[in-house]
């Protein structure tokens, strides 16, 4: 399916780019000649997606030896969707130092090879132009972009930063510190932007993209202005000041302790930012010192998670139409993002006013994804309140996402019997209830199944698509079809207490109530944890979920587990009593007018008693859903809450961390004789290799 987003980037010249001839023994390229413009197009086979690999640049550089005759040489893509995702991770994941300098200088060459040329270089650039892609671009003496481009630099996500010349070319373009903000978050930059800063010498709608290439052809196409600003901070005192600030920023988020690519960034920048040369040369030894680094590798890991989880989104769902049934947060978001990916959405509620608010989140979502007006215009056409419940019959999927009472679901399935169309699919958004509990009650058990989103679901790209036994074939296809027409990864389950997600994350946030119970400071407990690197402390997680909702899910964990988990203190349920539930009460475990939860926490926060009896008690449920058949493999456990719970990514997932670590069983074992029988070692630890 065609992201609705990208049908507006997409090249229409692509088309043309396709049938245009391959040079004799190039697999990547095709070149097509006009009146002494060269254009190649980048077409790498058996893909819709371009990626920056070594024979790419080896061909290239073939290639940029062969213009006798050319006055200007233009570079493109020849798929339809963008000019280039990246540089092909598969390509260099596994080198060790050696063998990356020696591929990163032999890159290093042909790009300056192409910056080097002396007839006009032109790159047109559209849809997602990023890492190699757009350190491709950047060799060229001028950029075009067409609407809707998106252009970045991701590596850091790696555990990296630009290779191909990004840090110094991007540095030297555009304002320095725009630029190195863009590499030390990895956030995309939209064509508006780019073309503001100076990173596009044009922005045109593709059907002016052949005046402003023969405008860049002929020298009429000025090169934007870097400014005083940027003249400036090529001087080392104020590079100095700057970097001391960005180091400083970067630890509020990123540790250098745990993420050493955004200081190996600035460090460049800081020593060598005045000098193109020296930056070039520091860059490649940086990068290739970075490769070998235990969280490049782990976050390496983590790409080929996501890649693998998608692979399993793969095919048509055959859904189009879509009905919630439940306008509260979760069900609104569920709404705002499927129409956003082109779906045609029903909205039902029992009332009109969570109808409005949900219309009215959806615009705030549509905007803060940064779609133009029109494309906000056809997704908010798509959603349609729906109070009466009409879109009922006529939906190919529906979805429950009421609040978490087995008997208000029952009655939802109850008043869907003889009203769904025939083949449609009833999914509940459940994270607590089991489906066997459920599913007697569902119009056509053997179409209904778990589809189990994570708030918030325009943020968290994991979806638990689950399965009971009395399951039709070909349902959780369909269903895990659907999620990557959501761009969603799913992760299918058996259906199982808490299922994955929370089946693991439960003992995270019990133990943090216990450890209250004990007298420990609850900002201490949070700061262990997220010196960890989990994204955020037990006690402020509770908050955040509801300590309501943490109760009804410790409940629904207390049997059908092979280890239930302890009784929760009764305090908790005192509190749930009284009205403080967390944050959207204003008051739980953190009393939010007076106190604001930790949210950073350095090298002295890591306290290694504290964050064993956190985190083990994780590994060890996740050895018992192993055992258990939940999920496939570790592998797709680790995905699971990486991707569902933001397990810290560095750390590459909580069977991966075992694994590395190798004590966990032994140090189970001496919890369980300190604390009692939670920390008793599943027996599936000796399974894990």
């Amino acid at each position: 399916m065609t992201d609705p987003i990208d049908t507006l980037t997409a090249d229409p010249a692509a088309e043309a780019g396709a049938d245009a001839p391959r040079p004799a023994g190039l697999t990547c390229w095709r070149r097509s000649d006009s009146a002494g413009v060269v254009t190649l197009w980048l077409d790498c086979p058996g893909t819709g997606t371009n990626v920056i690999s070594e024979t790419v640049l080896r061909e290239l550089d073939q290639l940029l030896g062969d213009l006798a005759g050319a006055r200007a040489l233009v570079i493109r893509s020849a798929k339809p969707s963008g000019f280039a995702a990246g540089a092909d991770i598969d390509g260099f994941a596994g080198l060790d130092r050696d063998a990356a300098l020696s591929l990163l200088n032999q890159g290093h060459a042909v790009l300056d090879r192409l910056a080097a040329l002396e007839i006009p270089t032109v790159a047109v650039i559209h849809g997602h132009t990023l890492g190699g892609g757009l350190e491709l671009a950047l060799a060229c003496d001028r950029r075009i972009g067409l609407d809707g481009v998106k252009a970045g630099f991701p590596e850091v996500q790696l555990g990296l930063h630009p290779g191909l010349g990004g840090t110094f070319r991007l540095t030297q373009r555009i304002d320095p510190i725009e630029a190195m903000q863009a590499m030390l978050t990895g956030k995309t930059i939209h064509d508006r932007k780019a073309k503001r800063l100076g990173l596009l010498d044009a922005l045109v709608p593709a059907r002016h993209v052949d005046a402003a290439i023969e405008a860049a052809c002929t020298g009429q196409l000025p090169a934007a202005e870097d400014g005083l600003k940027a003249g400036a901070l090529r001087l080392a005192p104020a590079r100095s000041l700057a970097a001391t600030r960005m180091r400083q920023e970067a630890e509020k988020t990123a540790p250098r302790r745990h993420y050493p690519a955004p200081y190996a960034l600035i460090d460049l920048w800081h020593d060598h930012g005045g000098d193109p040369e020296a930056m070039q040369r520091a860059e490649i030894a940086s990068f290739a010192t970075l490769l070998e680094s235990a969280t490049a590798q782990a976050l390496i890991r983590v790409f080929f998670l996501r890649r693998q989880l998608k692979a399993g989104a793969k095919g048509d769902s055959g859904i189009t139409h879509v009905h919630v049934i439940g306008a509260g947060t979760m069900g609104a978001e569920i709404a705002a993002w499927a129409a956003l990916r082109a779906k045609r959405v029903t909205l039902e509620d029992v009332a009109l006013p969570p109808l409005g608010k949900a219309v009215s989140r959806a615009a705030t979502l549509y905007e803060r994804r940064h779609l133009s007006g029109i494309e906000a215009r056809d997704a908010l056409d798509r959603l349609m309140p729906d109070p009466e419940g009409l879109g009922r019959a006529r939906a190919d999927l529906v979805i429950e996402a009421a609040p978490e009472r087995a008997a208000l679901k029952e009655k939802i399935y109850a008043g869907l019997v003889d009203v769904l169309k025939p083949g449609a699919i009833l999914a509940s958004n459940t994270s607590s209830l089991r489906l066997t509990d459920l599913v007697d009650a569902a119009p056509d058990p053997a179409r209904f199944a778990g589809l189990h989103f994570f708030n918030p679901v325009s943020r968290m790209p994991l979806i638990e698509v689950v399965a009971h036994e009395g399951l039709a074939p070909g349902v959780l296809d369909r269903l895990c079809a659907f999620a990557g027409e959501l761009d969603r990864l799913p992760v299918r389950v058996r259906e199982y207490p808490g299922f994955v997600v929370n089946r693991v994350l439960a003992p995270y946030m019990l133990e943090a109530m216990l450890m209250l119970d004990e007298g420990l400071d609850k900002a201490r407990i949070d700061r262990a944890a997220l010196a960890f690197g989990m994204p955020m402390g037990p006690v402020t997680l509770v908050d955040q979920v509801g300590l309501d909702i943490c109760l009804d899910v410790a409940r629904s964990l207390a049997s059908g587990v092979a280890q239930p988990l302890p009784e929760p203190p009764a305090w908790l349920r005192e509190k749930v009593a009284k009205g403080k539930t967390g944050k959207k009460a204003g008051k739980g475990l953190y009393d939010y007018a007076r106190e604001s939860p930790p949210e950073t926490a350095g090298e002295a926060d890591e306290d290694p008693a504290i964050i064993d009896r956190l985190i083990l008690p994780m590994c060890n449920a996740g050895m018992e859903c192993l055992r258990q058949g939940v999920v496939a493999d570790a592998d797709t456990l680790d995905a699971a809450l990486i991707f569902g719970a933001g397990w810290a990514p560095f750390r590459g997932g909580p069977m991966h961390y075992a694994r590395v670590r190798g004590d966990v069983p032994a140090r189970l074992r001496a919890l369980e004789q300190q604390l009692g029988r939670r920390f008793t070692p599943d027996a599936g630890w000796d399974s894990l290799g």
